[in-house]
């Protein structure tokens, strides 16, 4: 539901109002979160509806978030590696999981964003035990901790490091603005931070007026697509809930489309 806000008298740009580029259509997809079903079938319905209405050019862009707390992160990169190898009309943004995926190959820490919140996961997508034994991860040996770590890097090949490190952090088409999590109000969209683009949260949510652009954002889940005047959420929590969705920009017309699966 679009909600009311007085954003309408503020300048920029109102979702109502706004407009992908002339002849293409975007397909912006939510967080994978390591679900290489709900990512395959996402691509079967977006190729179906290349096919059966050819549009003259196109863009898939991802959100960010394709590793930890899913099933098969490995996978899921493997497959976006191939499909933007393929075609270059495949865009990837970096969300804050994938840039702690990459901290944490660089420098381990128990209490970081990886082992705390799904890492264990990803590390068993590519074979290797965090938290082998059983239990959390919490107070067990510095040792094991960089023995796991060792494991990790050895098993992560170098093109999935050279992928996540490759990942831009925004991108822009029409009067759409595409990041991870959000935007700073006030800053210009050239001037974000990083920090901000795959982290922030309340400041940006609470913020009723318009922005120069239509911010089409993950990062913070919600029950289903959140359609508001100045922004659009497409983190359904896909490898929870087994719905993962995507924001459909064709020209002036914008829909919600959702692909289901097994939830965890």
């Amino acid at each position: 539901m679009i909600t009311e806000m007085d954003a309408l008298t503020t300048p920029g740009i109102h979702f109502l109002d706004a407009r992908g580029p002339e002849g293409m259509r975007i397909y912006a997809v939510g967080d994978v979160h390591g679900r290489l079903d709900l990512l395959a079938a996402m691509y079967r319905r977006i190729a179906a509806e290349i096919r059966q209405a050819p549009p003259a050019d196109w863009r898939v862009i991802h959100l960010g978030d394709y590793v930890d707390r899913g099933p098969d992160s490995k996978s899921v990169i493997d497959f976006l590696i191939e499909v933007r190898k393929r075609d270059p009309r495949h865009l990837m943004l970096a969300g804050n999981h994938d840039i702690g995926f990459l901290d944490f190959l660089n420098a381990p820490d128990a209490d970081g964003l990886f082992m705390r919140y799904g890492g264990i996961q990803t590390a068993q997508s590519y074979g290797v035990a965090l938290n082998e034994g059983g239990g959390a991860w919490f107070g067990r040996s510095e040792a094991a901790l960089r023995q796991g770590h060792a494991a990790l890097v050895e098993a992560v090949p170098k093109s999935h490091v050279d992928f996540l490190q490759s990942l831009p952090f925004s991108l822009t088409f029409g009067d759409f603005f595409f990041c991870h999590a959000g935007i700073r109000p006030g800053i210009a969209l050239e001037s974000q931070s990083t920090q901000d683009l795959i982290w922030i949260r309340d400041v940006f949510h609470n913020h009723s007026g318009l922005h120069p652009k239509i911010v089409v954002h993950g990062h913070t889940p919600v029950p289903e697509a959140e359609v508001m005047v100045n922004r659009v959420n497409i983190d359904t929590l896909a490898y929870q809930t087994g719905n993962l969705s995507a924001l459909v920009i064709d020209g002036a017309d914008k829909r919600i489309l959702v692909v289901s699966g097994e939830k965890a």
